[in-house]
């Protein structure tokens, strides 16, 4: 049988299953189809961007972890090829890339050094996206060409009380005139520490509960703006993270991007791409970590034999091995859907979950294959193991995820 031939009878089978559906209290839908290959222009991309991050970040990797700082040449090093800006439209001197390319940027980035990565993935997935899609042609003009060029972007969402919990938030802007008084705290604030630019998340009418929270375009150097000192951080350390405060901050009305008190529904919204961006770079990580590990276990000899000869160390090897490849499958795929046009809230959910689970599965079994040296900063596999956890909880915890999955479910089955 070919491949016609099959595709053939596929489609028969499908309407013949559909036909029977319509018998049945549950209806079937025909599923998204799932595309995971690779172009030879995103294999170029992935090649490149894997030398640059080795011969670039990774000598620097140790030292800017304790720093805790991203370094400036490393940020020069990424404006300068594009990877800021990946799908910035030419116009404002952008790559004008696709969002797969923006996938891949991460999960490369994040075998060498996922701090970097998380700098990257929101720079791109987040901010550059909600300017592009929201923005104003004067914003767009403005802040574009900047963000694909010099500027490091930040988004502030979470609160003290407003984590999982958006609608609790308590940041407000006070309508005054023709500007907006901006007052509140934010906590947990990636990129705070570099950036030029913040989009801010305050609630313009308290009243109307979620129906209020509005985006505000806030630059670092506004008045009554303040940033914290970095968070003592678990991992991902040159990745800084700070509180952000607003003392009457006031933001012209020009500087709300998208609709007065829609903000709450585009976050939701631009989330779904920012999950599957931190899916990259739990699926870099784990590459990176597994990567580190393989060598050692061929190199590494007890009772005269390497140590990955040893069949029980053989089928572990071998079932990480294959974790690993389901995620990068789920990752792919998410990022061909929505680039489709398929609404990703579901996948999205589903590929943050799943990868950050497996990263923390692989990270703690590579340090086990290593064994003592596994313990030591001697290697890079305690330094993965420590920057993975945070992809259990930044951009929705894993209990909300698995939340979300679960309402889909319902909702495809239930009569």
């Amino acid at each position: 049988m070919n491949n016609l031939q099959r595709l053939v009878l596929n489609k028969y089978n499908f309407r013949i299953l559909r036909k029977f559906s319509q018998q049945c209290t549950t209806t079937i839908t025909e599923p998204p189809k799932p595309i995971t290959f690779l172009t030879n222009q995103e294999i170029m991309v992935k090649n490149t961007v894997a030398r640059l991050a080795t011969e670039k970040i990774g000598p620097l990797v140790r030292q800017m972890e304790d720093d805790g700082k991203i370094h400036e040449s490393v940020l020069n090093m990424l404006f300068d090829n594009g990877l800021m800006g990946i799908e910035i439209e030419s116009k404002y001197n952008g790559t004008e890339s696709n969002f797969m390319n923006a996938i891949l940027v991460i999960e490369e980035i994040s075998k060498i050094d996922p701090s970097v990565a998380v700098m990257v993935d929101i720079h791109n997935t987040l901010v550059n996206n909600l300017f592009r899609k929201l923005g104003t042609e004067e914003q767009k003009n403005k802040y574009l060409p900047l963000l694909a060029s010099k500027w490091v972007s930040s988004i502030c969402i979470s609160e003290s009380g407003s984590g999982s919990d958006a609608f609790a938030m308590k940041t407000t802007a006070k309508k005054d005139g023709n500007s907006y008084i901006l007052n509140g705290s934010k906590m947990w604030i990636s990129n705070s520490d570099i950036a030029d630019v913040f989009l801010v998340m305050a609630n313009a009418n308290p009243e109307a509960g979620y129906k209020g929270i509005t985006m505000f375009i806030v630059e670092r150097d506004t008045p009554g703006l303040t940033v914290g000192k970095p968070e003592r951080k678990l991992g991902l350390k040159a990745s800084g993270t700070c509180q952000v405060h607003f003392d009457n901050v006031r933001i012209p009305e020009t500087n709300i991007l998208g609709k007065l008190g829609h903000g709450y529904k585009y976050v939701a919204s631009i989330l779904n791409e920012g999950r599957i961006g931190i899916a990259a770079q739990m699926l870099g990580l784990a590459e990176g970590c597994f990567n580190a590990t393989i060598p050692y276990t061929l190199e590494r000899k007890q009772f005269n034999e390497p140590i990955y000869k040893f069949q029980s160390m053989q089928h572990q090897i071998a079932r990480i091995a294959t974790e690993i490849e389901c995620v990068r499958l789920l990752v792919y795929n998410s990022a061909r859907l929505l680039e489709n046009g398929v609404d990703v809230q579901k996948y999205g959910a589903m590929v943050k979950y799943y990868s950050a689970e497996v990263a923390q599965k692989v990270t703690i079994n590579c340090i086990d294959w290593m064994g003592g040296v596994g313990f030591t900063q001697d290697y890079p596999q305690e330094k993965f193991y420590r920057d993975c956890k945070a992809g259990s909880i930044y951009e929705g915890t894993t209990n909300i995820q698995l939340s979300t999955i679960a309402k889909f479910i319902e909702k495809e089955y239930k009569q």
